[in-house]
């Protein structure tokens, strides 16, 4: 190949790379969008249907709760499609559920809705890293990862923006509308733009068979988890039915994990834990997640339900906090990739540890000029560490195993995420309940000087003591988190046990597609 050809070969790959960013960013940015608006409407939601806040938070919760079972799963079955097509379908879905929800009738309609729109936000999750990771060559991976991290805090950005003046002058069922619309045009743009062959899609392997035990157990069992933390139900801790399902669910786990190490193509092989670097940054992004989750989840709720703030200032008021993450993500994914992740990971973690102190200790007096620098401050943190996280999971792992390795990915966040909602919406509904002032969110301000008011904030501060102690925990897995490198050796490959370990020299040296 002549020099000049080289170059045109070079720019053609160049350009395709952020023609199929844009185009699964966008899709990236509608689900993002989609769960920041759902968190910002939920007050709204609980006026029309008259529900409280353990009943209304299950709009959220049961995206989150579907996502986390279906993502793994559906993964796999990317891999066997191909991953343009998995894409469109997933979006269409969420298109279908979109569209549903804005015409809900009541609020199990609605809850109903958004299990449709998560299957179909499921599946583009599953995709969009591995893509983003494919079209990007390994010294610009933290680059790609960053401007992800970034499209996400634009859409917690833009979500509470929209939804502010939209629920003020049209109502939540508008919202759902307006989803439908960019996501449409991610359908048209995926069309067009994405190749299979150059976004990574493998071709099925003859013999291969898909895990369907795995993905049945998987799904169960996560469900059981997040249904026995959330208590939906209301049942005392000590009951029978919250013990049997914390066993229950500790048996389908380790039934999980004694079928996923024998089946000979998993849904996730397990033996990449035996890469510490692997298995420390997994533990840093789960126990992060969760110690993050209730910012964007119970904010809303205090400024708008607790402190009787419109629609439109809550909106303003959350739109700082997802801008300190837009721009923390942008910069440390790209630093990341020359100066490492470790220093963007203890600082961006430790500013999430001060900043949660400062959240705890938040009442009804507290000023809206301590409120947004501090919620910016706290978008910092989060941003700083998340894309240099992902990117040192990536770095030991084979190209060609992005693909389930990126669903096992956006399944630890989705798990930490819901995980944390459902700890801190039990805590809070919990105190509210055990001194009898369990009450809708509509009349929470109302009831801000009294009994209620005192009961909330009280579960509020136990909440993000909770919480900070999860962020304690993200920091001790990030200090035992040290570079590594790609290993081909039989105990950290996914490959079957039948096939030949491919040379180090091999694997270290695979190059952008």
């Amino acid at each position: 190949m002549t020099s000049s050809a080289k170059i045109y070969s070079e720019s053609q790959t160049d350009a395709y790379k952020w023609k199929a960013f844009w185009t699964v960013a966008l899709a990236l940015f509608v689900m993002v969008m989609d769960f920041s608006i759902t968190f910002l409407a939920l007050s709204t939601i609980a006026d029309e249907f008259n529900v409280t806040l353990r009943a209304v938070t299950w709009v959220a919760i049961a995206s989150s709760l579907t996502i986390s079972a279906v993502l793994l799963p559906l993964g796999r079955v990317a891999d066997l499609t191909g991953r343009k097509r998995f894409h469109i379908t997933g979006m269409s879905l969420f298109v279908v559920g979109a569209l549903l929800a804005a015409s809900a009738p009541s609020l199990g309609v609605l809850i109903g809705a958004r299990v449709v729109m998560a299957i179909g936000g499921a599946m583009g999750q599953a995709v969009v890293t591995a893509i983003i990771t494919s079209v990007f060559p390994n010294n610009e991976r933290g680059k790609g990862l960053g401007m992800l991290t970034m499209a996400v805090a634009i859409g917690a950005t833009a979500g509470p923006i929209v939804a502010g003046p939209m629920l003020h002058f049209f109502g939540w069922r508008s919202l759902f509308v307006f989803l439908a619309v960019p996501t449409t045009l991610a359908i048209f743009f995926a069309i067009r733009v994405l190749d299979d062959q150059r976004i990574g899609s493998t071709k099925p392997v003859s013999g291969r068979r898909y895990d369907w035990p795995g993905a049945f157990i998987s799904a169960g069992a996560l469900a059981l988890l997040i249904v026995t933390i959330s208590n939906p139900f209301a049942f005392d801790w000590g009951s029978i039915p919250i013990i049997g399902g914390a066993v229950l669910t500790a048996v389908m786990f380790a039934t999980l994990i004694w079928w996923e190490l024998r089946f000979s193509s998993p849904i996730m092989n397990l033996r990449f834990f035996k890469n510490s670097t692997f298995a420390f940054s997994t533990l840093t992004r789960l126990f992060g997640f969760v110690g993050s989750s209730a910012t964007f989840f119970l904010m809303p709720i205090f400024v708008q339900s607790f402190l009787g703030f419109s629609q439109l200032s809550a909106g303003l008021i959350m739109f700082v906090g997802a801008l300190g993450m837009g721009l923390s993500g942008f910069l440390s994914g790209r630093l990341s990739d020359r100066y490492g992740f470790r220093i963007f990971t203890f600082f961006g973690i430790g500013t999430m540890f001060l900043t949660g102190l400062g959240l705890a200790f938040f009442t009804m007096n507290t000023p809206v000029w301590v409120i947004m620098p501090l919620l910016f401050v706290n978008g910092l943190g989060m941003g700083m560490w998340m894309a240099p996280n992902m990117n040192a999971t990536l770095s030991v792992i084979e190209r060609k195993d992005y693909g389930s390795v990126s669903a096992f990915l956006n399944l630890v966040r989705n798990v930490g995420s819901v995980t944390g909602q459902a700890i801190t919406t039990a805590i809070i509904a919990g105190v509210m309940a055990a001194r009898g002032v369990e009450i809708e969110l509509s009349k929470l301000a109302e009831n801000a000087d009294g009994a209620a008011g005192e009961a909330f904030l009280d579960g509020w501060r136990i909440a993000f003591f909770v919480l900070v102690g999860f962020v304690v925990a993200a920091f001790t897995a990030a200090l035992f988190t040290h570079p590594g490198t790609v290993s081909a050796s039989p105990e950290t490959r996914i490959d079957s046990p039948a096939k030949t370990p491919v040379p180090a020299s091999s694997a270290s040296s695979a190059g952008a597609d």
